[in-house]
């Protein structure tokens, strides 16, 4: 009889703790990442009784708990605000370390940056993965530091321009486009392309300057030629031929818009009047409307379509009188339509811009590529349609985001973006053998070595970045456990209560 009391009473221990588990699984029923646990009870040692037609009987001592497991389903997901909130969509853990180098492994991906630029959780543990930022650390497991993180300029190689010239422009009109381009210390300077209208039918000379200044040296092309549709089908170069002067003085001549030379001429002539300033030509060599725009004793300027200022400036030397002449020709080569580079000169602030050759800066102007941004010569408005510029300054970081496969993608001030990292997870040979440590879990024997590796492979689940995994506390399924902890404990009891019954009318039978 004696023996029902303290069977009743394992039933009692044994249904307490299940209300303990019950009640830590519904107090954590808001705590993020955390996994339930369920009770199992295992029978105790059993008392063999001999006697009876049967032989040995057996009578149970009562129930202890076996085993406290965790769950460990999957979380409803919660939706945040921010980037560095994570979840877990399927198997693993993420990886954080404490002050000591600890490790721990957790489900709770509530993550912000630090003062010190470390990627941690909630109790400033640091999270493992990545570093691509850190030359050395790309493969290597260590703590995901985002300090002194910044985007580095990067010097303007190659531009392009989408534009439509209109074929119905008067000669002499100009259409400027100008775009900002960056040299190797992020410092921005406006690159300038005129364009102007020939008298040549479909013909528009250009050039080019950097910072409003004729910084450029050298371009391989002066002037584009479109077809009777308006599409880009030439470009030519052109240049002075047999400059000569009669007479006793010397002649050198500039070229100020070598565009407006855009047909081929020889034997065009200026003859000198009775004055320094009485120059005409004589012979226009086919630019009909060619005129002098400025004539002294030192210089005659010529403007050969009559419209937009001086195309040629003729440098004087010596002594010139009257009826002295300058004679010259123009040469004009058409090409096929190429990339133009554009050579400068060393720039003041001691940078470089596009690619060094020959210790000079060089940009390629992309006109022709299959990526190359369209220029048309219809009868419309000219506009620009695009530009491209692959430069920029440096920035400074000015947000995050997280892939599936936990790579962290930093994006900058400069309009730049960039990966800096990845966030490594670990899985478990027997998650069952997993130690809890508050909302952490720790490594033991049982458990196994954690097997690390990239997110979203090698069976791992993908992160799903601004989502937070609350707890798979299932309410309901309490509730239904604690209503058997409560009838079992109330059954344990009345065992006890009629054991005592029992017990009492047997001291009363001396009676």
């Amino acid at each position: 009889m004696s023996s029902a009391l303290w069977i009743g009473t394992t039933g009692l221990t044994a249904s307490s703790k299940q209300m303990d588990v019950i009640g830590n699984n519904l107090a954590n029923s808001n705590t993020l990442g955390f996994k339930a646990g369920n009770t199992y009870f295992a029978s105790m040692l059993n008392q063999s009784l001999s006697g009876g037609a049967g032989g040995t009987m057996q009578i149970g001592q009562g129930v202890a708990i076996s085993q406290v497991a965790t769950r460990f389903d999957q979380g409803s997901f919660e939706s945040t605000g921010s980037a560095l909130d994570l979840a877990v969509d399927g198997e693993g853990f993420f990886i954080v370390e404490d002050q000591e180098g600890a490790q721990y492994f957790t489900r709770a991906g509530a993550f912000h940056i630090n003062t010190d630029g470390y990627l941690v959780d909630m109790n400033n543990f640091r999270v493992q993965g990545f570093n691509f930022s850190v030359p050395g650390q790309e493969d290597q497991e260590t703590d995901i530091s985002l300090k002194n993180v910044q985007s580095v300029p990067r010097a303007t190689t190659e531009i392009g321009v989408g534009a439509n010239l209109n074929d119905a422009a008067a000669a002499g009109e100009k259409f400027n486009v100008i775009q900002t381009v960056f040299d190797s210390k992020g410092q921005a300077h406006n690159l300038g392309i005129r364009f102007m209208k020939t008298e040549g039918n479909g013909m528009w000379g250009f050039d080019a300057t950097l910072d409003g200044t004729s910084a450029v040296t050298g371009m391989a092309a002066n002037g584009l030629k479109f077809d009777g549709n308006g599409i880009l089908e030439k470009m030519y170069t052109s240049a002075l031929d047999s400059l000569a002067g009669s007479g006793s003085g010397t002649v050198t001549a500039t070229v100020n818009r070598a565009g407006q030379l855009y047909k081929a001429a020889a034997g065009i002539e200026l003859t000198r009047g009775a004055t320094d300033q009485a120059w005409e030509i004589t012979d226009k060599g086919g630019y009909a409307n060619a005129s002098i725009t400025s004539a002294s004793a030192d210089a005659v300027s010529i403007d050969l379509d009559g419209v937009g200022g001086a195309d040629i400036t003729f440098n004087l030397a010596g002594a010139w009188a009257e009826n002295d002449t300058i004679s010259f020709g123009i040469t004009v080569t058409e090409s096929d339509v190429s990339d133009i580079p554009m050579t400068f000169g060393a720039l003041a602030n001691g940078a470089t811009i596009g690619a060094t050759t020959g210790g000079s800066n060089q940009i390629n102007w992309n006109i022709a590529g299959t990526d190359a941004p369209t220029i048309t010569g219809y009868a419309n408005t000219s506009v620009i349609k695009s530009l491209t510029d692959d430069g920029y300054s440096s920035g400074v970081l000015k947000s995050l985001s997280v892939g599936k496969d936990g790579i962290i993608n930093g994006y900058f001030t400069n309009g730049q973006s960039a990966e800096l990292g990845q966030i490594m997870m670990a899985a478990f040979p027997d998650m069952s053998g997993l130690k809890k440590d508050g909302n952490y879990f720790v490594e033991t024997v049982a458990s196994g070595e954690p097997i690390k590796n990239r997110a979203n492979s090698s069976g791992l689940g993908e992160i799903k970045s601004n989502y937070l995994e609350i707890s798979n506390t299932d309410v309901a399924r309490e509730f239904i456990n604690m209503i058997t902890a409560q009838r079992a404990y109330q059954a344990n009891a009345k065992v006890i209560t009629t054991a005592d019954t029992l017990l009492s009318v047997l001291m009363d039978i001396k009676r």
